[in-house]
C-alpha cells in the first residue's frame, strides 16, 4: 500500500491554538485580532477556521461569498477546507491542496466549512486505524497539517492560527498535536475557571496517546510532532476602573493563576524544560479588556478592533496596543523556544 502523501519538510511557520473547551472565553475574536497584530508589524499569517461553525470565516468575509463557498464545498472546484479533506473522508485521494483567501497584503484565511463535522466524526475511525497501522488512518490523522503545510510553503506564512470549537472532539485533538504551541484564553467569570481544571490533564492525555500511535507507527511517514508547547494565558472580558480590574473581576484573577499553576503548568513543565524558568506570573502573556462596541463592530466589519468606525480613538488604540503587545510576546516565544 502507497504510504502518505509526504512534505519534503514540515514547513518552519510556526502554528499555533488558542484554546479553551469552555465556551464564550472571547477565542475567536482574540484569535482574529492576533492575526491581524502579527500582520501588521510585516508577518505572514494563516487563519485556519477548523471549526464546523464557521465562526472566524463568517467575520472576515461576507454572507454572500460564505454562502456559495459552502454551497460549492462538495464540487470539484470547492474551496473551503472541506473540499481539500473530502477525499480523505470518500478513500479516493490524498488532500486536495486549496487556494487561501487573502485579507489585506500579509493575512490569508483557509474557509471553514460545516461539512467539517463529517470529518471529525470520521477521525475517531482514522485514529482506531492509526493503531492498527492501517494508512488511511494516518493520512486521515494527518490530514489536516499537510494542508497547512502545503498553503504555509506557497505563501511563505510565519504564523498559522487554528480556530477551533469549545470541546474536546477529535478534530481538536489533532489540531493541538499539529501544533506548536498553545494559548488559553480566560474569561474572568466561575465557569471558565473551573473549566482549567480539566484542560491540562485532556490535553496531557492526548499528548500521551498520540506517542503510543508514534511508537508502533511504520517508517517513513508523516506524522504530527505531538509536542504542543504552553506558552501562557490570557485573562480577557473584564471590566476596568482607572486602569486596573473592577472589584468585581480582580479575584478572578488569582483564580485562574492558581489553577493554571496546578492543572496545565505543573503537568507540561514536566516534559518542556523551558517552563521550568518561567514564573506563572511570566506566563500571563497579555490582558484583554471588555472592549464593548468595539468587539461587535470588528464582527460586523471584518476589521480588527482599532479599525472599526465605533469608539473613540483611545479606546483604538488601547485595543491596539494590548494585541500587538501579546503579538510581541508571541514573536520573542517563537525565537526563544521554538526554532528550528
Amino acid at each position: 500500500m502507497a504510504g502518505i502523501q509526504k512534505p519534503a519538510k514540515r514547513h518552519s511557520a510556526k502554528r499555533i491554538v488558542i484554546y479553551n473547551h469552555k465556551g464564550g472565553v472571547g477565542k475567536t475574536t482574540l484569535t482574529i485580532n492576533l492575526a491581524f497584530a502579527l500582520a501588521s508589524i510585516g508577518k505572514n499569517v494563516l487563519l485556519v477556521d477548523s471549526d464546523p461553525q464557521c465562526n472566524i470565516t463568517s467575520y472576515l468575509i461576507d454572507d454572500i461569498t460564505l454562502d456559495d463557498l459552502l454551497d460549492h464545498s462538495d464540487a470539484d472546484e470547492g474551496k473551503t477546507i472541506w473540499s481539500s479533506v473530502k477525499p480523505l473522508i470518500e478513500a479516493t485521494g490524498d488532500v486536495k491542496t486549496i487556494e487561501p483567501i487573502q485579507q489585506g497584503q500579509r493575512l490569508f484565511l483557509l474557509p471553514g466549512d460545516i461539512r467539517l463535522s463529517e470529518f471529525e466524526a470520521d477521525l475517531n475511525k482514522f485514529w482506531t486505524e492509526c493503531l492498527e497501522r492501517r494508512m488511511r488512518g494516518f493520512r486521515g490523522v494527518c490530514g489536516l497539517s499537510i494542508l497547512v503545510n502545503q498553503v504555509s510553503e506557497a505563501h511563505d506564512i510565519d504564523y498559522v492560527f487554528y480556530d477551533c470549537g469549545p470541546n474536546i472532539g477529535p478534530l481538536n485533538k489533532v489540531i493541538l498535536l499539529d501544533s506548536d504551541c498553545f494559548i488559553v484564553p480566560a474569561a474572568c467569570d466561575l465557569f471558565s475557571v473551573r473549566a482549567l481544571k480539566t484542560l491540562g490533564h485532556t490535553l496531557a492525555g492526548w499528548i500521551k496517546s498520540w506517542d503510543t500511535i508514534v511508537n508502533q507507527a511504520p517508517d517513513g511517514i508523516y506524522l504530527l510532532p505531538g509536542r504542543p508547547k504552553f506558552l501562557g494565558y490570557i485573562p480577557q472580558r473584564f471590566r476596568v476602573y482607572r486602569e486596573e480590574p473592577s472589584s468585581t473581576y480582580r479575584p478572578f484573577y488569582s483564580k485562574i493563576e492558581r489553577n493554571v499553576n496546578s492543572e496545565i503548568l505543573s503537568i507540561f513543565k514536566k516534559e518542556d524544560s523551558s517552563l521550568a524558568s518561567r514564573s506563572i506570573r511570566d506566563l500571563r502573556i497579555g490582558e484583554v479588556k471588555d472592549f464593548g462596541p468595539l468587539a461587535t463592530a470588528g464582527q460586523s466589519e471584518g476589521r480588527p478592533m482599532w479599525e472599526v468606525s465605533k469608539g473613540s480613538p483611545d479606546q483604538r488604540d488601547a485595543a491596539r496596543r494590548s494585541f500587538l503587545d501579546i503579538a510581541n510576546t508571541i514573536i520573542r516565544f517563537a525565537e526563544n523556544h521554538m526554532s528550528d
